[in-house]
């Protein structure tokens, strides 16, 4: 009889530990916390089309062929307050303006060759930086090879024009808001700086 209820005793603990185990913690998530995780959730992705994997700063060594505005509306050396950051901490940040050039200057989409989410409407690749660069720019929706480094994965991928325009673009050194100080950041366009007071 004792061995009865020791075996019955049994099957009841394995029970409640095998229910006890399959619905975890037996709590819900309250809406906050539901909440908080789709935010985390989606600031995890959130850069995947951005800049999060942007190499602020470059070498100075620009593109063969790239040509220096003659006129450009900041001149080398000046400084101008930029008003359209690519990048967290980049927008409102002064800018010394390091080199001036006049070109065909691109958004492109495009996947990584480092695998991961396809990159949409990068700013900026100018026409230099793309493979097989003739005289005349792209166009909207044509496919090109990318030999610009300036996000892990870019060098050597394939993309797609999203927008094409002509005008001065600088490359500007500056401290982002939060106190990175970026050297030969490539590239900025005229109509995302501003004077400086």
């Amino acid at each position: 009889m004792k061995r009865k209820k020791l075996a019955a005793g049994c099957i009841s603990l394995a029970t409640v530990f095998m229910l006890s185990a399959c619905s975890g913690n037996g709590e819900e998530a309250t809406p906050e916390e539901t909440a908080e995780n789709n935010t985390t959730s989606e600031k995890s992705t959130d850069h995947s089309g951005e800049h999060a994997s942007m190499d602020h700063s470059g070498s100075g060594e620009v593109p063969e062929g790239l040509k220096e505005a003659e006129n450009p509306k900041y001149e080398v050396g000046s400084k101008a307050i930029i008003t359209h950051g690519h990048m967290e901490g980049m927008e409102g940040a002064e800018a010394t303006i390091v080199g001036a050039y006049d070109t065909a200057v691109y958004t492109i989409s495009y996947t990584p060759t480092t695998g991961g989410e396809r990159v949409e409407n990068h700013k900026w690749v100018v026409h230099q930086e793309l493979a097989d660069a003739g005289e005349e720019p792209f166009a909207e929706g044509d496919e090109v090879r990318v030999n610009a480094s300036h996000m892990e994965g870019m060098e050597g991928a394939t993309a797609e024009i999203d927008s094409v325009q002509e005008m001065t673009v600088y490359m500007v050194d500056f401290t982002t808001t939060d106190g990175e100080e970026v050297k030969n950041h490539m590239w900025v366009t005229e109509n995302e700086l501003s004077p400086a007071e």
